[in-house]
């Protein structure tokens, strides 16, 4: 079984005026398993859009606009993570931490409390936007990041899941990459092979920095994109 990873959707900028809601309708018609975010709860009234700065809160608002009712109930019903499927033993997936769906997983240290204390063996997570690996072997944790050999082309690395090792994945954005790579980022799990690919692939920047600006987000959303931040 492969299975697909990333965060396509994050903020919904940089998708055009259909954005999120297309999003929202393919990710329905293909029948992916979503685990809902920070902007999902937004977006949706879920949670207040005063916990957003002002530039993540007006894309929240711009996204509730353009979003039909069919989106917003598909989105507000999503589950909360931790979430594990019967097929995939040992697996979970979380937007932020096992802990807190809105907690930041940045450094080694913040991974530690689900690395020590999870009873799974791979924590796919995300809402940072930086594609890598924490990994607990032996007593000893590292932080892992893919090392692809451009800034432009289509790469793949490939991460094999080891026994008896801990594993938090974040597989990285599709829609707004942080991690100083301007270009998609997503990871694919062969769970016969235990083997994760992290890929980057290059998209039309320009167009997309076209649309935020012809929808009159903030600048910010649109420079951004380039720069991979």
């Amino acid at each position: 079984m492969v299975r697909k990873l990333g965060s396509g959707v994050a903020g919904g900028t940089g998708k055009g005026k259909a954005g999120k809601g297309q999003a929202a309708l393919e990710q329905t018609a293909i029948g992916q398993t979503v685990v809902r975010g920070n902007h999902d709860k937004v977006v949706t009234g879920l949670d207040d859009v005063e916990s957003f700065n002002p530039i993540a809160g007006l894309a929240a608002l711009w996204n509730r606009a353009q979003l039909t009712p069919e989106n917003m109930d598909w989105l507000r019903a999503l589950p909360q993570g931790p979430l594990t499927l019967p097929q995939l033993n040992g697996v979970q997936f979380v937007h932020g931490a096992p802990d807190d769906e809105d907690r930041y997983v940045v450094l080694i240290q913040d991974a530690l409390p689900a690395l020590l204390s999870s009873d799974v063996t791979v924590t796919f997570f995300g809402h940072t936007h930086i594609q890598g690996a924490f990994v607990l072997r032996n007593g000893f944790a590292e932080t892992a990041h893919p090392g692809y050999s451009s800034i432009g082309l289509k790469e793949t690395v490939d991460l094999e899941i080891e026994t008896g090792v801990s594993y938090m994945i974040n597989p990285g954005s599709v829609g707004q990459p942080r991690d100083g790579d301007w270009r998609a980022g997503f990871a694919v799990f062969d769970t016969d092979r235990r083997v994760i690919t992290f890929c980057r692939v290059p998209y039309d920047v320009r167009t997309a920095q076209e649309k935020i600006f012809a929808a009159s987000l903030p600048a910010r959303l649109a420079t951004r994109l380039a720069a991979g931040r």
